[in-house]
């Protein structure tokens, strides 16, 4: 009979490009030069390197030497002004913890300026925490666009 023809109208799904992810398995164990974080088991952890480890910069580290952030937080309004230290301990707080668990997750930055302050991490998983809770500790508003081929995520959250 006829010849089949194959749908014409499907998405063609954009290949994701992430310069900072594996391109495949990295050699166990493989320490990052910079800060110890140690490859093994498929992940990145805190353990002890051995001598025999393979030694690169992680991605994370690569991310901080080339200022080229994941996450994107700015901070605004006049509650941040004046509870600015009880919220930077709660965002210092929350990066220790992730940090530990997660050695690709950090804050790089936090710069302010007149009006606002602006955080920047090497992972989207922190800069979204981050912004979690800010919104359920103190309310405001928390709005964020991500995008999924850049991998970079943008949040702003501003109380009055």
């Amino acid at each position: 009979m006829g010849q089949k023809m194959g749908r014409r109208d499907r998405l063609i799904k954009e290949e994701r490009h992430d310069a900072y992810q594996e391109k495949g398995k990295l050699p166990e164990p493989t320490v990052c030069r910079e800060c110890g974080a140690v490859y093994i088991e498929g992940r990145w952890s805190w353990w002890e390197a051995t001598a025999k480890s393979h030694a690169i910069v992680c991605p994370a580290c690569q991310r901080i030497k080339d200022k080229f952030p994941a996450g994107y937080l700015e901070i605004k309004g006049a509650f941040f002004d004046s509870h600015r230290e009880e919220i930077e301990n709660l965002i210092h707080n929350i990066e220790k913890k992730e940090k530990t668990e997660h050695p690709m997750e950090r804050i790089m930055a936090i710069s302010a300026a007149e009006g606002h302050t602006l955080i920047t991490t090497t992972g989207i998983h922190l800069a979204r925490r981050l912004g979690d809770a800010l919104k359920h500790a103190y309310q405001g508003e928390l709005d964020f666009t991500y995008s999924d081929a850049a991998k970079i995520i943008r949040l702003t959250w501003n109380r009055a």
